[in-house]
């Protein structure tokens, strides 16, 4: 069953949705673990954006999913097929990162959330990066989330998404150089020289200059191949 479908089954299913990716203190719960939760919880409270909190916050989640309460001693738990296992893992962090997204300044859970969704939810996927570049004003949510993407082989969405929101003079220039590879994965050489040439404004000059030499030979290339002659 895809992510999606199955994530909406069980929301359908209160005593289910209830645990995916909650804290469930248990007697065999290691007291290290719950503690360590609990501050990890604590930092996304005050940074929700903060990547190593969210990221071992979400091994946490995904292990317990992986292995319920009472699995050590359940042969028909352990039995589980691995992708079984995988999916219901993937379930707790998308359940974690829609409740930290929440948060109005959160960011980075609504990406790793796309990432889970950008599969079986299209719509959904663009929803969410769209509200991450829009309450990200450094642009690097921006740029995760055209990677996030290009990643997936979408790389006409990637550019709808960063030139629909890419303020070149005020973001990270790491939102050029994905724009840049998206424009020469959907096939638009020339669009990925227009997104350097626009650069000119960024107050970076020094960085500038040493992108648009790391995209010059990408961009050449590209161009060569989409030559009549090539």
């Amino acid at each position: 069953m895809a992510l999606l479908p199955r994530l909406r089954q069980l929301m359908r299913r209160p005593s289910s949705a209830s645990r995916v990716g909650a804290r469930r203190p248990t007697k065999s719960a290691r007291r290290g673990d719950t503690l360590h939760e609990d501050a990890l919880r604590s930092v996304l409270s005050d940074d929700p954006n903060n990547e190593r909190a969210f990221r071992a916050l979400a091994e946490i989640v995904r292990r317990r999913a992986a292995e319920p309460e009472g699995s050590e001693h359940d042969p028909l738990t352990r039995a589980l097929p691995e992708s079984e296992k995988q999916r219901a893992a993937d379930l707790a962090v998308w359940s974690l990162g829609e409740e930290l997204a929440g948060n109005p300044r959160a960011w980075y859970p609504l990406v790793e959330v796309a990432r889970l969704s950008v599969r079986d939810d299209h719509e959904g996927t663009l929803r969410r990066l769209t509200t991450a570049a829009e309450r990200d004003a450094s642009g690097i949510a921006l740029a995760e989330g055209i990677q996030v993407l290009r990643e997936a082989e979408l790389p006409v969405d990637a550019l709808w998404l960063g030139v629909g929101h890419w303020r070149p003079r005020e973001h990270d220039l790491e939102v050029a150089r994905q724009l840049v590879h998206a424009s020469i994965e959907a096939e638009r050489p020339l669009e990925a020289k227009q997104h350097l040439a626009v650069l000119d404004a960024h107050p970076d000059a020094s960085a500038v200059a040493r992108l648009r030499s790391e995209m010059a030979e990408v961009i050449q290339d590209a161009l060569q191949q989409h030559s009549p002659g090539a």
